[in-house]
């Protein structure tokens, strides 16, 4: 774990209620995704907090610059210390400082929380291991929504498992905030 970094992406107010796009029990994510963040700093290993900011407000009206909605969420309030990366795109790596800032710090694996489990957490943990970084991801300290395909509603937690059952098959450990913090 001595090399490990933890990658909080997205956990914006956007997706809180009251937000643009409020996700499933974003709180209890929040809440998991913050025992985490506890647990790096007890150790003083690197957290990094994802922020997406809208690149084009007309055609994406959410994450807009300098509004309360794409602020980090209080739950998971960055430290002084710790590395802010805004990003345009969803996967955290694409047109940002992230993978400089991991090879420079000598870090080797990832452990990612953070929102929407569909989107966001999806395309950064596949590329991470593209790019040679063995990732877990932390299950109930992500969080993400219902989805429509072709006039069929898929409710949030099908979504959920959908999306970190193929990540389990190939791309990350998948553990429980719980099986975590116990193993680590």
């Amino acid at each position: 774990m001595s090399n490990s970094a933890l990658i909080v992406i997205d956990i914006q107010n956007e997706y809180f209620e009251d937000g643009g796009m409020e996700l499933v029990d974003p709180l209890k994510a929040g809440k998991n995704a913050r025992r985490v963040i506890d647990q790096f700093r007890r150790r003083k290993l690197p957290v990094v907090h994802i922020q997406h900011i809208s690149s084009d407000p007309k055609a994406m009206p959410f994450f807009i610059d300098g509004t309360r909605a794409a602020e980090i969420h209080e739950s998971v309030s960055p430290m002084p210390n710790e590395l802010v990366i805004r990003k345009h795109f969803p996967n955290s790596f694409r047109e940002t400082e992230l993978l400089d800032y991991l090879r420079r710090n000598k870090i080797e694996e990832l452990v990612v929380v953070g929102m929407m489990t569909h989107m966001c957490i999806d395309a950064t943990v596949r590329a991470a291991v593209d790019l040679g970084f063995p990732c877990t991801v932390i299950d109930d300290a992500c969080a993400t929504r219902d989805l429509e395909i072709n006039g069929s509603v898929v409710g949030a937690l099908e979504v959920q498992h959908a999306f970190l059952a193929a990540l389990a098959f190939f791309y990350a450990q998948v553990q429980d905030t719980e099986t975590y913090l116990d193993l680590h």
